[in-house]
C-alpha cells in the first residue's frame, strides 16, 4: 500500500509543472506605431489595417497576444526644418 501511495504521489508531482504551465495566459508583444500624419489621415488607417490584417494571418490577434500603440502626427516638420542643420 506504501508502494502505491508514493508512485502516485511522484505521478502528481511530475505532471504538476505541466498543468501549471498550460494555465498561464499568453504573452503579449507590443508594437510601437509611429506615423507622420494624424491618425484620422485615411492613408494612415488604411496602413493600419493592412498590418493588422496581415499580422492576424500570421496568428497574432490585437487584444489576444498582440497590442499596437499608435503615436500618429510625432513628427513636427517645421520644428526640423527651422533646427538649423544643414539640408543635402
Amino acid at each position: 500500500m506504501r508502494r502505491r501511495k508514493f508512485i502516485t504521489l511522484l505521478g502528481g508531482a511530475a505532471t504538476w509543472p505541466l498543468a501549471a504551465r498550460a494555465q498561464q495566459a499568453e504573452r503579449v508583444r507590443r508594437i510601437g506605431w509611429l506615423d507622420l500624419v494624424p491618425e484620422s489621415d485615411p492613408g494612415a488607417q488604411a496602413r493600419a489595417t493592412i498590418v493588422r490584417q496581415g499580422l492576424e494571418k500570421l496568428g497574432w490577434t490585437v487584444g489576444r497576444n498582440l497590442a499596437i500603440e499608435y503615436r500618429c502626427d510625432a513628427f513636427d516638420i517645421e520644428r526640423a526644418l527651422r533646427s538649423g542643420r544643414p539640408h543635402r
